[in-house]
């Protein structure tokens, strides 16, 4: 890890280096908040977007150079390089997705079928599939070749202000303004996993390049660790006085940053499995089936640096101690996570029928005001 980049309601981009005593870039160039930052898998170049309706993407050094793109008709919420660099997906309050040519610096096609703001656009591990998260409540997945949209998730039950893929391409996770995380496979489209850990809404996420890991950011000013593998709670930090805005794991994952409303941003070392790291990273493999959590787990706290404007703090977190588990707890935990899967299962057809009668309802008093006005001489 050598650069971090971060984006302000100030207009302008810093890339900080993370050797000690080196000096951290300003780009100033947007006219209005920055809202996204992204690095080109190479680490050559690097977009924003912004509050202005401009992306642009910059060559990291120390003249700052920048190419403009009038991307859209309202504020810029995300932008993503493809896993090839060839591609940026941009998303915005003008309810599209869109996609553009990086080195061509041309515009290529729109996704348009939200009807909302567009929070985040994603490519997929391999660059043939784009999933997005919107205001109208629904995750969309759409295949890039064709552009259509394969499919929609619509279990989240507010605004869904992020998402991404895991590592393996498998599945995604988006987070809420429902104070939810949810996981689904996006070959079968099933729900896996459910966290309802946070008491605010969930501003971002970021997966652990293994795919074991998964690290949220909430407005309730923790940043939350989970482990994917055992559908759980690992750690909570908290550092951040506000809502922590965004998070992201490093490309190695031995570190990661986050930032917040109070204008920190802070670089966390991430300490877990220390003992065989190098076999984690390597695994890549998806979370296990439906898993449903909204336990307590040991929380860490740390003090906020004092000062403002100060190079981001490095801090540690402490791995958890190891605990024997009875294998009768095992069962009974098992099961009862079996029974989470046929609740959630149930809530869901039962926000469906209601959805259904409240349209049929709606479609009858209609229909009344209709034959009133015919009757109404």
């Amino acid at each position: 890890m050598k650069h971090l980049a971060s984006g302000s309601m100030d207009s302008c981009l810093m890339v900080w280096h993370m050797k000690p005593q080196s000096r951290a870039y300003r780009f100033a160039g947007h006219k209005d908040a920055v809202t996204c930052v992204n690095f080109s898998p190479s680490g050559h170049l690097l977009a924003s977007g912004s509050r202005d309706k401009t992306v642009r993407i910059w060559v990291p050094n120390v003249k700052g150079e920048s190419t403009v793109f009038r991307a859209h008709t309202a504020t810029v919420r995300s932008v993503h390089f493809c896993s090839d660099g060839q591609s940026l997906v941009t998303a915005s309050d003008d309810k599209t997705v869109k996609v553009w040519s990086t080195h061509r610096q041309k515009f290529l096609f729109s996704l348009s079928q939200h009807i909302n703001w567009v929070r985040c656009a994603r490519f997929s591990p391999d660059g043939r599939l784009i999933v997005s998260a919107s205001d109208d409540k629904t995750v969309k997945l759409w295949d890039k070749t064709s552009r259509e949209c394969v499919h929609s998730y619509c279990e989240h039950g507010g605004f869904v202000t992020y998402v991404d893929f895991h590592p393996s391409g498998t599945c995604i996770a988006a987070a809420g303004m429902d104070n939810t995380v949810k996981v689904w496979d996006v070959r079968t489209h099933r729900l896996l996993q459910h966290y309802q850990l946070h008491s605010a809404a969930v501003n971002a996420l970021s997966f652990h390049p293994s795919g074991n890991y998964l690290i949220t950011a909430s407005s309730d000013s923790t940043l939350k660790i989970l482990d994917l593998m055992e559908g759980r709670l690992l750690y909570t930090l908290h550092g951040h006085q506000g809502p922590a805005t965004t998070v992201a794991f490093s490309r190695t994952g031995e570190y990661f940053a986050s930032g917040g409303s109070d204008e920190q941003v802070m670089v966390w070392k991430s300490n877990f499995d220390v003992a065989d790291y190098g076999e984690a990273v390597k695994v890549q493999r998806p979370p296990a089936m439906l898993a449903s959590s909204s336990g307590n787990e040991p929380e860490v706290d740390f003090p906020v640096p004092a000062g403002r404007g100060r190079s981001p703090e490095s801090v540690r977190s402490r791995p958890q101690e190891p605990v024997s588990v009875p294998q009768t707890l095992t069962s009974t935990l098992e099961h009862i996570v079996g029974q989470l899967d046929v609740l959630t299962q149930t809530v869901s057809i039962l926000e469906q029928r209601l959805t259904l009668t409240e349209d049929k309802l709606k479609q009858c008093l209609e229909n009344q005001q209709l034959i009133m006005q015919r009757t109404t001489p």
